[in-house]
């Protein structure tokens, strides 16, 4: 039997809406809410493991969680009310998943290939922001996302929503920005900073060995830190009125500079 729950309520759907509000129950619970099937499915695909499936029957029929979910998890019938409790966007399928965080420390990174391409993000606040430059680093299959200082939670659903699930597919990894460029220098990468001073036009380098492309917020761009430790600061020719572009905009035009270098590959 199918278990169902009809009351907002109920102890474990005020559980949940704080999983869903809360940064710090994300943290302490070791869980996060999923919100579609899209999303879902990229969870699996990604490694994730859920531990239950909450349904809007009129939405999302037993059928569409036998095809979406093939292992056994806890499933939940939900009410109408219920389940606009627990969804974030407007417009949703009738399906979530309380799922498992994983860790994004650096020493659990395994770099596939012999020349990586890698996108630093330093202290990106906005869920906005985050979200496309993941769904620019899957959409370029980059080889790994850090994000250095990190001000928002991996898991807020807006960056899950915004990133269109692409939070899921990319290796990411997390930590302090001394601790990230110690890792790339142990590593032999090439760093490449995004920033004004002493600076080249990011097209006349070569991108087709290892590769790790930092940026930093529009405000306040990258850290003394990490323009000291570059191997080369490039720029962005601009030929408008300000200095700046969205920090998402910034980093796909550098990526698929390298991309292109290495046809694509």
């Amino acid at each position: 039997m199918i278990k169902q729950i009809t009351s907002t309520q109920n102890s474990y759907i005020k559980e949940l809406v704080l999983l869903k509000e809360k940064s710090r129950a994300r943290k302490k619970s070791g869980l996060f809410l999923i919100e579609g099937a899209r999303e879902i499915g990229l969870a699996l695909k990604g490694g994730y493991h859920l531990d239950t499936i909450l349904f809007y029957p009129e939405l999302f029929s037993e059928t569409d969680l036998d095809q979406l979910v093939k292992d056994s998890v806890n499933r939940i019938e939900v009410s109408k009310d219920v389940y606009q409790k627990l969804a974030h966007r407007d417009t949703t399928e009738g399906v979530l998943a309380v799922t498992k965080t994983k860790e994004h420390v650096l020493e659990s990174i395994t770099l596939k290939t012999e020349n990586p391409l890698i996108l630093v993000a330093e202290a990106p606040e906005k869920p906005g922001n985050i979200g496309a430059l993941l769904r620019t680093a899957d959409a370029a299959n980059v080889d790994l996302v850090i994000i250095a200082n990190p001000k928002t939670d991996l898991y807020n659903p807006n960056i899950i929503r915004s990133s269109v699930g692409c939070v899921f597919t990319n290796q990411i990894a997390m930590g302090s920005t001394s601790e990230i460029i110690a890792f790339l220098k142990e590593k032999q990468i090439p760093i490449y900073c995004a920033a004004l001073q002493a600076s080249v036009d990011y097209h006349t380098l070569d991108y087709t060995k290892s590769t790790a492309l930092i940026v930093g917020t529009e405000a306040t761009g990258l850290s003394q830190e990490w323009r000291d430790a570059a191997t080369q600061n490039i720029i962005i020719p601009m030929q408008g009125e300000i200095d700046s572009m969205n920090v998402s905009v910034a980093a796909g035009i550098l990526i698929f500079e390298a991309k292109r270098q290495r046809n694509f590959k």
